[in-house]
């Protein structure tokens, strides 16, 4: 599925629960994918200036959100500093990783896509899913 979103980011929480519910995620893990696509989202509301578009697909041993806009990042640690409790800035990012499976950031002079991985419950990264 696909989405693109410009500031309603309640739509695209609600449709990233109701897939992650779908996809057989846990409520607890349901919520900590809705925070970090919203998270990511809200990063394209506030500095791409643009809209984003949001693709969601899972199989039988993840579920992933793909975040794309027009933004740019230009530092390649993004996310992977733990910013300080005073810092005006940086902690959406960082919480991003701490709550998602894996987190792939690709960005250049076209823009940003980030996707955000979940495993399913019952898996391991990478092997098929435990009968």
């Amino acid at each position: 599925m696909s989405y693109t979103y410009t500031t309603d980011l309640g739509a695209i929480r609600a449709v990233v629960h109701r897939y992650a519910i779908e996809a057989g995620l846990t409520e607890a893990r349901t919520i900590d994918l809705v925070l970090a696509v919203s998270e990511v989202a809200a990063n394209t509301v506030k500095h791409a200036k643009s809209s984003g578009s949001l693709k969601i697909w899972y199989d039988t041993r993840e579920i992933v959100c793909q975040i794309h806009d027009e933004g740019v990042i230009t530092d390649p640690l993004a996310g992977h500093r733990q910013p300080s409790l005073d810092a005006l800035g940086g902690h959406g990012l960082w919480i991003v990783n701490q709550v998602c499976d894996e987190v792939e950031l690709h960005s250049d002079e076209s823009g940003t896509t980030i996707r955000l991985h979940m495993n399913l419950p019952g898996t391991t990264p990478g092997h098929d899913q435990v009968a």
